[in-house]
């Protein structure tokens, strides 16, 4: 009868050299940083506007609005269809100055257009429209 007796030597287990692949990998990683390409896009100049000072003097307009009834105002004063032709008429007399149509969203559009052909009639160059969400 044979007795085991226990080995104190301590079996070790198999292992990788994992130092020769960290090796690999640092080679690489510094490859790629060397070969690495950096686009520089240029992109388009945008050439801001400078803001104005207050004191400047606004373009000088023929301003007319339409609300939603359908009524025509020349600085504050209600004025009829037909009195739209004079008041442009006087008004491009000294120079010639473009015709703002400020409408309401919900003004007819029958009343606007009425409007801007008088503009056009009295010999307006230049008619333009606003729109105003009130």
């Amino acid at each position: 009868m044979g007795r085991f007796t226990e080995s104190s030597d301590e079996v070790t287990e198999p292992g990788i050299d994992m130092s020769s692949m960290l090796d690999c990998v640092f080679i690489l990683l510094i490859f790629f940083i060397v070969t690495t390409t950096f686009v520089d896009e240029r992109g388009i100049e945008v050439e801001r506007p400078t803001p104005s000072a207050g004191g400047s003097n606004p373009k000088p307009t023929v301003a007319l609005t339409v609300d939603k009834a359908g009524n025509i105002f020349h600085e504050g004063r209600k004025v009829a269809v037909n009195a739209v032709g004079a008041i442009v008429q006087r008004a491009i007399s000294r120079e010639d100055i473009p015709v703002v149509i400020s409408a309401e969203r919900e003004a007819p559009a029958g009343v606007v257009v009425q409007v801007m052909g008088e503009a056009r009639a009295a010999g307006a160059s230049k008619v333009n429209l606003a729109s105003k969400n009130s």
